[in-house]
């Protein structure tokens, strides 16, 4: 397979653009991936992304383009801002293979953060980082099934971020979330999601921990119905997927009440549902696969495997 990025074609920019038009019929006033050019299902534009973030049109690029590619994606979006039922706020172009991402206007402005919605549900987003969002849109099939599923459950969000899957959980009638993440300031972000709700916190743990040393206090707050472990792919100097998930594992059934539920995630392209499959087979052999969680399909991708996997294991 030839790994190497095509070059983006302008003639295929119709495609796009009604793609994007579909997406926005389709949820209005909720925040959505409207075009995901990087699952590689739309020939000729594999290298840009389309987000509604609170009224706000975000564009991506992740490699250079024409003059004439750039000049009718600008010119075709002015033309979607004209259409007046979107309430367009603003458009943006993020240029993702830049030094720091810089992000050029064709309509309005961006706050630093905005409020949005998701199922009903508010989350805070900063939509001019061009890494630390807030949320991930791709999760949010996850984070419907947590909400479905938290009921009376004691849960543990590993790897907690901003607290979306706590949001979720509360919202769906947890008994307790224990929200674990290094970051102070995502859990600071996460506590400010909860209230966005009007979410009782004080159903919510949120503790500024290194995972790998706080397994007793981590411990002591359990038994848990449902674990959540969504990590970072990499993150310099506390977690490398390939090398560290295994020390998650291997807690997992202590940490577990009887007939507790583990929703595992992975989202590198550079491992397959079959990393988490297996090592939870040698490293938590009382735990069983039940599922893996389907993605939004605004996040079709050729490769099911390069993309977002989150699965569902239970104790046997």
């Amino acid at each position: 397979m030839n790994d190497i990025p095509q070059p983006m074609n302008e003639g295929a920019l119709p495609l796009f653009f009604s793609t994007v038009r579909q997406g926005l019929a389709l949820a209005p006033t909720e925040v959505r991936r409207l075009f995901h050019g990087r699952g590689r299902t739309f020939t000729g534009l594999e290298q840009i992304t389309c987000d509604w973030i609170g009224q706000h049109l975000v564009v991506q690029l992740f490699r250079p383009v024409s003059e004439p590619f750039m000049a009718a994606l600008s010119q075709g979006l002015q033309q979607v801002a004209n259409e007046q039922q979107y309430s367009i706020r603003s458009i943006s172009i993020q240029h993702r293979y830049e030094m720091g991402a810089p992000t050029q206007f064709l309509l309005g402005e961006q706050p630093d953060k905005v409020a949005v919605v998701e199922g009903g549900l508010k989350y805070w987003m900063n939509i001019t980082s061009n890494q630390n969002s807030g949320l991930f849109l791709d999760m949010r099939l996850g984070r419907e099934w947590v909400r479905a599923n938290a009921e009376g459950k004691n849960v543990l969000n590993l790897f907690a971020y901003t607290c979306g899957f706590s949001v979720a959980a509360i919202d769906g009638g947890a008994k307790q979330v224990v929200n674990i993440d290094m970051a102070r300031s995502s859990l600071s972000r996460g506590r400010d999601n909860h209230n966005l709700n009007q979410q009782d916190v004080s159903k919510v743990k949120f503790l500024a921990h290194d995972i790998f040393k706080s397994w007793g206090k981590i411990k002591r707050m359990g038994p848990y119905d449902l674990i959540i472990s969504d990590p970072p792919s990499f993150q310099k100097g506390s977690f490398a997927l390939t090398k560290d998930y295994q020390k998650i594992l291997r807690r997992l059934p202590d940490l577990l009440a009887e007939g507790g539920q583990v929703l595992a995630c992975a989202n590198s392209p550079s491992v397959t549902s079959s990393f988490v499959i297996d090592g939870m087979a040698e490293h938590a052999p009382n735990l069983h696969y039940v599922q893996r969680l389907d993605n939004p399909q605004e996040f079709a991708d050729v490769d099911a495997e390069a993309s977002l996997k989150v699965q569902l294991f239970g104790m046997k």
